[in-house]
């Protein structure tokens, strides 16, 4: 299976899994959350995305959610992943790439999953009130 580590500043990770596993079911392994609290050092942020990556490697692969491009979460996870062979750091992590994540991440292959988290968190960034006035 591939795994899955969601980094987001604050606890918006936490809440987007745990909404998620309300969605689309509780995922047993395979999945790390790292919040990061302005109160840690660089230093500790470094520590928990190491040790999360560590934990989480896999041959079928790791996608690295991170909530917003040039963040913390995005200038530690990129360098740690720049070797590793099948690992995707995906930015702007929403509810819809969460759920995709979950939902399909034992049945697509890395490169396929990779692309329908990134298709599903496009698709949910819309303006819905001006679909009501096309009627």
């Amino acid at each position: 299976m591939i795994n899955i580590i969601v980094i987001t500043h604050g606890e918006f990770g936490a809440y987007l899994i745990e909404a998620a596993e309300g969605i689309v079911g509780v995922q047993r392994e395979g999945l790390r959350n790292v919040s990061i609290s302005q109160r840690m050092t660089l230093e500790r942020v470094k520590e928990a995305v190491v040790a999360a990556i560590a934990d989480m490697r896999s041959p079928e692969g790791l996608i690295i959610l991170i909530d917003m491009p040039g963040g913390t979460p995005m200038n530690v996870a990129l360098p740690l992943a720049r070797d590793i062979e099948k690992c995707a750091v995906i930015c702007g992590v929403n509810i819809n790439m969460t759920t995709s994540a979950f939902a399909y991440r034992a049945s697509l292959d890395f490169e396929r999953l990779t692309a329908r988290i990134m298709e599903d968190g496009r698709k949910a960034i819309c303006e819905v009130k001006s679909l009501l006035m096309k009627k």
